[in-house]
């Protein structure tokens, strides 16, 4: 692997290739001690121009797991603040013989700018509204893990697809596991053409849940909205929520995910959140595992 800058163009075949490494580092977060010396020596710079915990947290345990330097750079405290452009900061940190550069920024495009622009390998962790490729690889990752095959799955991602890059990901991904997916959520929230990707729009729950192994809650992204696109907080939540009996709609085995954080009462109720179907905090321990695989791939598999 020469990077990760999305899923689009990611074959099946490496998909499952991720995954299956990714199996191999589950193993090596249950150890007493959580380390291997496997990529010692290396550095990984961790540079985060969007608010993030999870993805950014993950990424800095990952590299810290394989036993590589993890450096983090944020946006206050780097040199844009003083005009420095993203493409002088990025040529600046390659100098410094760097391995591997993991990007956050709100821009769509801004990975692959700098993956055209820089020596090493480059891994998107999120840009803008385009995509978020190791959330959508952790998430086939966990469903597979408590569900086996993905092959005709059905799997509903309800919510803001128009504004979620993990929306997009996460498309790529199942369709390309063999998965039917459905996105829904109000025809504002729902991207003109969305069927080309090879998905079924839904517009009310009864349609999207009815039959689902899989049910991919978003969070409505308000600092992304720059309109209102429904009515009320409350009316969304009760027309879009996922409660107990709007999963009750789906299959009786189907498990809940989200990407985080989670607006609890807004698109999914804390008794659904914290209940058996939910797969949310597996989510997030698979997140290291998903993010070491991929670290250790783009970094030539070397030992």
């Amino acid at each position: 692997m020469r990077g990760l800058l999305g899923i689009q163009d990611l074959p099946r075949t490496e998909i499952e290739r991720i995954l299956d490494t990714a199996e191999a580092m589950v193993e090596i977060s249950q150890r007493e001690i959580k380390r291997v010396p496997t990529l010692r020596g290396r550095t990984v710079i961790n540079l985060f121009l969007e608010p993030s915990t999870r993805t950014r947290v993950s990424f800095e345990i990952a590299a810290k797991r394989l036993s590589a330097d993890a450096i983090n750079v944020s946006s206050s405290g780097s040199s844009l603040s003083k005009a420095e452009t993203l493409a002088d900061m990025g040529q600046n940190l390659a100098a410094m013989n760097a391995d591997v550069l993991v990007v956050r920024d709100r821009t769509a495009g801004v990975p692959k700018m700098l993956a055209d622009r820089l020596p090493m390998p480059v891994i998107n962790a999120g840009d803008g509204c385009h995509e978020h490729p190791t959330q959508a690889l952790l998430d086939v990752f966990t469903v597979r893990q408590s569900l086996g095959t993905l092959d005709s799955r059905v799997v509903a991602i309800v919510g803001d697809i128009s504004h979620s890059r993990v929306a997009r990901s996460d498309i790529h991904a199942f369709t390309k596991m063999g998965a039917e997916v459905r996105v829904a959520g109000p025809p504002t929230m729902l991207p003109a053409g969305i069927d080309v990707l090879g998905v079924k729009a839904c517009f009310s729950m009864e349609e999207a849940l009815d039959g689902a192994d899989v049910i991919i809650m978003l969070r409505i992204q308000r600092e992304r909205l720059e309109q209102a696109l429904f009515p009320s907080v409350r009316e969304y939540s009760l027309t879009f929520g996922l409660n107990l009996r709007t999963l009750a709609l789906a299959k009786p085995d189907a498990i809940v995910l989200h990407p985080g954080p989670i607006n609890r009462g807004v698109e999914i109720s804390g008794e659904v959140a914290d209940a058996e179907p939910s797969r949310i905090l597996d989510q997030v321990t698979n997140g290291v595992a998903v993010r070491m695989a991929v670290l250790y791939l783009v970094t030539g598999e070397q030992a």
